[in-house]
C-alpha cells in the first residue's frame, strides 16, 4: 500500500490551492455544531498532522480573512435533541456567517431510532440559522460499509442511509451548502477510519478538510458576480 503524507497526498488541496479558492470567502464568523464528527476527533495518522476537519477549515478561510473568529462546540456522543438544547444557544449567540450543522448519527445508536424526531431537530438547527441569514453547510455521511472491518456493524448502513435522506431533504430545504460523501472518493482511503471504526483518522481528517474548501468553493462560484 502506498503511504502518503500531508506534503504529497493527492486528495489534500495545498495551502497555496486552498487559499486560491477561499479567495473570494467573505465569512468571518465560522462556527460547527454537533457531535464528535463535527469536532474532528479520531487516530493520529503518520505525516499528518493532528487536526480535525474543521480546524483545517477554519485554517484555510484566515489565510483569506485573517480576522476570522472561530467556534466549535462539537461534542463526542451528542445525539440531535442534545445538539439542540446544548450547543444551539451559545452558537448563535456567537453570530456566525457561516455554520456546518452535522449531527444525527448518535441517534442510530439505539434499538429503535426515531428518524422523524431527528429530522424534526435537525429543522429546527437549520431554521435557527437560516432566520438570521446565516450560510448554512452540511454533509452526508460516508459509504464505508464494504469494508472488511466493518462487517460487525453493516447493519447500520441502512440506517445511514435513511439519515443521510433527511440531511438531503432539510439541507433543500434550507437552501444548505452539501458536500455529498455517501459516494465520495474519500470513502476509498486505506487509512480513512480509525481504530474505532467510527471517526475519521486524522488522514482522513485532511482530506475531508479539502473537500469542505472545494464545495465551498463551488458555491462562491455559483454567487453572482
Amino acid at each position: 500500500m502506498q503511504t502518503f503524507t500531508e506534503a504529497d497526498d493527492p486528495a489534500l488541496l495545498t495551502v497555496q490551492t486552498a487559499a486560491a479558492l477561499l479567495a473570494d470567502a467573505p465569512w468571518r464568523r465560522f462556527a460547527v455544531v454537533g457531535d464528535s464528527i463535527a469536532q474532528g476527533i479520531g487516530d493520529s495518522t503518520p505525516g499528518y498532522r493532528d487536526a480535525g476537519w474543521a480546524d483545517r477549515v477554519a485554517d484555510a478561510l484566515r489565510r483569506v480573512r485573517p480576522e476570522l473568529a472561530y467556534l466549535n462546540t462539537g461534542r463526542k456522543g451528542a445525539t440531535s435533541a442534545e445538539v439542540l438544547a446544548e450547543q444551539l444557544g451559545a452558537a448563535l449567540a456567537f453570530e456566525p456567517d457561516l455554520v456546518h450543522i452535522v449531527c444525527g448519527g448518535n441517534d442510530l445508536f439505539v434499538p429503535e431510532p426515531d428518524l422523524p424526531a431527528t429530522h424534526a431537530n435537525l429543522d429546527a438547527l437549520f431554521a435557527a440559522f437560516a432566520g438570521r441569514g446565516t450560510r448554512i453547510s452540511t454533509f452526508t455521511l460516508t459509504d464505508v460499509w464494504d469494508r472488511e472491518q466493518m462487517r460487525a456493524m453493516r447493519g447500520m448502513r441502512e440506517r445511514m442511509s435513511a439519515l443521510n435522506d433527511v440531511i438531503r431533504a432539510v439541507a433543500a430545504r434550507y437552501d444548505a451548502v452539501l458536500l455529498e460523501l455517501w459516494p465520495h472518493p474519500i470513502r476509498l482511503r486505506p487509512d480513512l477510519m480509525s481504530a474505532d471504526l467510527i471517526h475519521f483518522s486524522m488522514g482522513g481528517q485532511a482530506a475531508l478538510a479539502s473537500a469542505v474548501v472545494q464545495r465551498l468553493a463551488q458555491e462562491l462560484e455559483a454567487v453572482p458576480r
